[in-house]
């Protein structure tokens, strides 16, 4: 069954597509991982020192869990800028809407996994006042977007094989896990993503179409008391997805799925109706020791060419500041790349996905300025080629 799927998809890539582009310069931020907890600031970093876990090998290390004054520091770069409709940048936030309960979990030795939404606070010792006041008004101010991402950003089905493991990797969950930290994916990426398992053979690492279903269900719920609406815009996490996690987005409403990065693909419509979008710019100053200011406006000015939106990634990393200060380096880079491009393409507008999604539909789109119109062309494009650079 699995050949199939794999002979069916070759398949449909070397048939055309219909893609759409635009004639304006279109700049869309998306960013993954909000509201997840991950180290629990210095006092987790000393516990984990004690326990002998040295970090600061990667960035990932010090990934922690944004604060409100992250989140106002964002908003005021944010207002410094305006397209050429006179709205400020969005930022598409994509939110994982559950933590491990760790307080829960020690109770019972670490031997069952449970779960606490994120619209109920956070894990015992973690402190972040007003942060999810903080996400709602960037919404309501219309800077911030929110996406679901996922209920948990590991799978599940691959942390529980562990839960009892006296061996290295048991050992490793429960240490971080004592700690406050859920865990350190680089160091352990044996944990997976949420709808995909890293351990079964490659044909069989994505979760039953049923399993997918339930999880996506809890995460849309979660996510409706969260935000009291539900989601429109998904990006799984770890970006993996197969056509029974798209089949279960649309069951829930969901109309537009985020792609990763690699596969410069203009927007177009899956099989199921999905709006399937690719990031085209990777804006990780936290993440890249190389990282260029040039090489991200050659990368949107590349997309503007073509005509398809520059959709930016920028992982919520890049915002943290209470171990390792990633906020502010990131804050100026943002500040001078968007005025950059608003400089040399006074035609410029900022989108999110949904933005997208009804401008293709009828050729405008609502903000609270009023209509925007947009001239929209349909063209055909293959997949296959795309991927290999030979079509734009």
């Amino acid at each position: 069954m699995n050949l199939l799927r794999k002979l069916w998809q070759r398949g449909r890539d070397l048939l055309p597509v219909e893609g759409f582009y635009f004639d304006h310069p279109i700049v869309m931020l998306q960013s993954d991982d909000w509201g997840r907890a991950g180290l629990r600031d210095r006092e987790g970093l000393e516990q984990l020192a004690a326990a002998g876990v040295v970090l600061g090998e990667r960035s990932y290390d010090f990934y922690t869990l944004e604060r409100a004054d992250d989140l106002a520091a964002l908003r005021t770069v944010l207002l410094r800028h305006h397209d050429s409709a006179g709205r400020c940048p969005n930022l598409e936030m994509n939110f994982i809407v559950a933590n491990l309960d760790l307080e829960k979990m020690s109770a019972v030795g670490f031997q069952q996994i449970h779960l606490l939404p994120l619209v109920e606070g956070l894990p015992s010792g973690w402190d972040r006042p007003g942060l999810l006041q903080a996400y709602r008004d960037g919404v309501q101010e219309g800077m911030f977007s929110p996406a679901l991402h996922g209920t948990t950003h590991f799978c599940r089905t691959a942390v529980e094989r562990y839960l009892a493991d006296s061996g290295e990797r048991g050992n490793l969950l429960r240490t971080l896990w004592k700690s406050g930290t859920p865990y350190i994916h680089w160091r352990m990426p044996w944990v997976g993503y949420e709808y995909w398992d890293s351990e079964p053979a490659p044909d069989d690492r994505f979760l039953p179409a049923a399993t997918q279903l339930d999880l996506i269900g809890v995460g849309v719920g979660a996510f409706a008391k969260l935000f009291s609406t539900l989601p429109r815009s998904a990006c799984a996490p770890g970006y993996r997805t197969n056509d029974d996690t798209q089949r279960a987005w649309t069951q829930f409403g969901i109309h537009v799925a985020q792609n990763g990065p690699g596969v410069a693909s203009p927007p177009h419509f899956d099989r199921h109706g999905i709006l399937q979008l690719y990031r085209t710019v990777e804006f990780e100053p936290a993440l890249n020791r190389a990282f260029s200011i040039e090489a991200c406006v050659r990368s949107a000015e590349a997309c503007f060419a073509r005509k398809i939106p520059a959709i930016v990634s920028i992982h919520s990393i890049n915002f943290h500041s209470s171990v390792k200060d990633f906020r502010n380096p990131t804050l100026k880079f943002l500040d001078e790349f968007l005025a950059r491009l608003q400089s040399s393409h006074p035609d410029l507008l900022y989108l999110h996905g949904e933005d997208l999604y009804q401008l293709i539909g009828r050729g405008s789109y609502d903000t609270a300025q009023g209509s925007v119109a947009v001239g929209v062309t349909r063209k055909s494009f293959r997949k296959s080629r795309v991927a290999l650079g030979l079509e734009a």
